[in-house]
């Protein structure tokens, strides 16, 4: 703890006095960057069409009014985000509603907050007190309750730091009853996560968010011992990151995005000077990651990737690219176009508009323009290096982790990704699914993998012929590739079952290879002429 805390020292003193806190930034339409509000307004439009005035609850887009919801919840954990209403979208929606500020918004907003305090779990003594219903239909089961399927104990982070926000810039906009209920809220999640005893500093991005939610209910509640634990709190999930410069939940194009809310959070909201440079330092160190790993003529980031929900930044919306889209024009942009986002991928956007992108003016730089074929090397933590290859127009991407994670299904973890232009425009991909504990090293030339067992890798491009898929060469669209394997049973190729891509359904041309039984394999990548 003395050399931690002599590390925090030479840190602050190696900081420009520049990290202050900001109370409040009242932003405003007019405050915005142009391409902020261009997305601040569509999400606020798209949010507007879900809105319903019944039970003053954005709707979920999959709900239909007066449809029956078959009971399946207790097979599908993503059953009650796509059930009903959202509590956590309202909640955003009720900020843009505050910053937005045209006539009738303070009271649109009032009905959403009021309704969002309903959908609290208050009872003591239970896992799930003091987080919020997914969806007011959402119920936890008298036996058997299951984190995540029958509810979301992150949903404390999600929903606390934007009434946090809401409290910091627009309390004066809200009803003086409400204002100290929203207080209390805080306390309750705070209180909740404190009895479960779930959460670590490595789980980051709720870590973070735990962290800036915490530091302001001890500071508005004057409770010492909370000032204390928060405080000790934020500097573990500090050490974690400063010992190799990396969160434990590497390079995630989703929950990046979340990580830069909870950083900016302590970067401006924190109680002491030291949570803001700390905020600020981790900003600033990922924005240098993320630069690296970004290719802008692709408008993709390598991996690997430790959780992600997609392998496309121009087909899928993520976090991570709502951030980079507020400080790059359209061109260099790694979002869809602005007409095919919806309401899910830009919920996010209140949030960003206030806290704002701060990019290093060199990062900034190469998120506009490429800065050349380049190798990249990241240790994440004492098991587990990333590797990468960031060419012109091919990203390789591996992760070795000494044999202590494994690639399941519906997995987040992705291990070896390939992503490369299309001769038809768009982008191809490769990526490993399915694996025991795996190592797998990524260079300019491919990716050596070593597991021990059955590997099955995912291919996407459009165009793509199945029949030209063999155990030895896959001649892809614009890529081939060789392949070396010692598998020890019969190669296969199936089309990508929907059940197991999310995506499916944007992706028709996807296959699946399958190496079953080996030990080792290496992928020799080449452009096709």
């Amino acid at each position: 703890m003395k050399r931690f805390l002599s590390c925090l020292v030479l840190l602050l003193l190696s900081l420009p006095p520049c990290a202050v806190a900001q109370l409040p930034h009242h932003v405003s339409l007019a405050s915005m960057t142009p391409r902020a509000r261009e997305l601040f307004l569509k999400s606020m439009e798209l949010n507007a069409h879900l809105w319903d005035p019944s039970v003053h609850l954005i709707r979920s887009p999959e709900y239909v009014p007066g449809r029956t919801m078959p009971d399946v919840h207790l097979t599908d954990t993503h059953y009650w985000e796509k059930c009903c209403s959202r509590v956590r979208e309202t909640s955003s929606y009720a900020l843009g509603l505050l910053v937005r500020d045209a006539p009738g918004d303070r009271a649109t907003a009032a009905d959403a907050l009021n309704d969002v305090l309903k959908q609290q779990y208050t009872q003591p003594g239970v896992a799930w007190f003091g987080t919020f219903k997914r969806t007011p239909e959402e119920y936890v089961p008298s036996t058997g309750v299951v984190m995540w399927r029958d509810y979301d104990p992150n949903w404390r982070e999600f929903v606390g730091v934007t009434l946090e926000i809401i409290l910091v810039e627009y309390a004066d906009r809200l009803p003086a009853d409400l204002v100290q209920r929203l207080y209390h809220s805080i306390d309750l999640a705070v209180q909740g996560e404190m009895d479960e005893k779930r959460l670590t500093p490595s789980y980051t991005n709720p870590a973070l968010m735990y962290g800036a939610l915490w530091d302001f209910a001890a500071a508005h509640s004057h409770r010492t011992d909370w000032q204390k634990q928060s405080a000790d709190w934020i500097e573990n999930v500090y050490s974690l990151f400063a010992k190799y410069g990396a969160y434990a939940e590497y390079n995630s194009p989703t929950y990046y995005g979340v990580d830069l809310q909870g950083t900016s959070l302590w970067r401006d909201y924190g109680s002491s000077e030291l949570i803001r440079n700390l905020g600020s330092r981790m900003e600033t160190e990922m924005w240098h990651d993320v630069a690296a790993l970004y290719q802008p003529e692709l408008h993709n980031l390598c991996g690997p990737y430790d959780r992600s929900y997609g392998m496309d930044m121009e087909a899928h919306a993520d976090l991570v690219a709502l951030w980079m889209a507020t400080a790059l024009d359209a061109a260099h942009s790694p979002l869809p176009p602005v007409e095919r986002l919806n309401g899910a991928s830009l919920s996010f956007m209140p949030q960003i508009a206030i806290l704002g992108v701060r990019i290093p003016a060199e990062d900034l730089a190469r998120l506009q323009t490429f800065s050349g074929d380049h190798s990249f090397r990241r240790q994440i933590t004492e098991d587990r290096v990333a590797t990468a290859w960031v060419g012109k127009t091919l990203l390789i991407g591996a992760e070795s982790t000494q044999k202590t994670r494994a690639v399941g299904k519906d997995a987040q973890f992705h291990p070896v990704t390939v992503q490369w232009r299309l001769p038809a425009g768009g982008i191809g991909w490769i990526d490993l699914i399915s694996a025991p504990m795996v190592d797998a090293t990524a260079s300019p030339d491919g990716v050596t993998i070593s597991a021990t067992g059955t590997l099955r890798l995912r291919i996407h491009a459009t165009e793509l012929a199945p029949e030209k898929l063999t155990a030895a060469l896959w001649d892809l669209p614009g890529l081939r590739v060789a392949v070396s394997s010692d598998a020890k049973g019969p190669f296969a190729v199936e089309t990508a079952d929907r059940a197991f891509n999310v995506y499916r359904e944007a992706f028709p041309e996807t296959y699946d290879v399958i190496y079953p039984n080996g030990t080792a394999m290496q992928l020799k990548i080449a452009i096709q002429k």
